[in-house]
């Protein structure tokens, strides 16, 4: 069986969680040990970005179909992430081709508060999400339309930024006071990118799987940079998901160049 996949670790690591015990030595430790390290942002938050794409950079085929770029082995990753943290955040866009429950299912552990970030507030309530399950919040503009609650999900209203999205340093401001402190941005692809724009992300995990597409939505979308050095250049760890590739990426909130002077 693969290393990542073993689970003897896994038990250490949710005591950990729970504020007992250490982070054990061994794969899934070191790989899992920055997520449950303190927090060293000043917000008192840890934000991890995750994302599964092709060898060609798709996360999804031109029509939205993203199920399932990763193989086992990552969606098992997924999970485990789910399990280690206070909150996963997703987009509407993810909510709304995927419906996706956000619970922790393949692995021992609890399920997160569940973040949706409608800003305009587009989401019907139909969705999984705002009707079963655990806790969740919809995050959306303080002048988006609608009233409260969203189905069964706590409405949670915050200002826009300059570019009229949602104003991410003060999502992670409010989830920080309400304890939820260890944040997993688990998608889609625009709301990763945003979150990497802003400044907002910790670390970034991002898994290519033995796939060629040759077309659909790209992983990260980014404003166009002119140079090479417009980019960003990071120091990674690399680690083996059956046969899929992870790559953890260390950011400590750096933006792109391209991105510093955007708001």
């Amino acid at each position: 069986m693969d290393a990542m996949t073993e689970s003897a670790e896994w038990p250490a690591l949710l005591a950990t969680r729970g504020g007992a015990g250490v982070v054990p030595d061994g794969p899934l430790g070191r790989l899992f040990a920055p997520v449950l390290s303190p927090p060293t942002a000043p917000d008192g938050c840890t934000v991890l970005g995750r994302l599964a794409q092709t060898l060609d950079g798709r996360i999804a085929t031109a029509c939205g179909a993203s199920q399932w770029i990763g193989g086992p082995g990552d969606i098992l990753h997924t999970h485990r992430l789910r399990a280690l943290c206070d909150v996963v955040l997703v987009g509407a866009g993810t909510v709304k081709h995927d419906d996706p429950r956000l619970t922790t299912r393949e692995c021992q552990g609890p399920s997160p508060v569940r973040v949706v970030v409608d800003t305009d507030r587009r989401l019907g309530t139909g969705y999984r999400v705002f009707r079963e399950g655990p806790p969740t919040l919809l995050a959306c503009a303080t002048d988006a339309p609608g009233h409260d609650p969203h189905g069964t999900a706590e409405v949670l209203r915050l200002p826009r930024n300059a570019a009229g999205g949602l104003d991410l340093p003060a999502l992670l401001a409010a989830l920080a006071a309400r304890g939820l402190r260890r944040i997993f941005v688990e998608g889609g692809g625009l709301t990763v990118s945003r979150f990497l724009a802003a400044g907002c992300l910790d670390r970034l995990h991002v898994t290519v799987a033995p796939v060629l597409l040759g077309s659909g939505i790209p992983a990260f979308t980014l404003p166009q940079a002119a140079r090479i050095a417009d980019g960003l250049r990071f120091a990674w760890g690399v680690h083996t998901l059956g046969e899929d590739v992870l790559f953890d990426i260390a950011l400590h909130r750096a933006r792109p160049t391209i991105c510093e002077a955007t708001p």
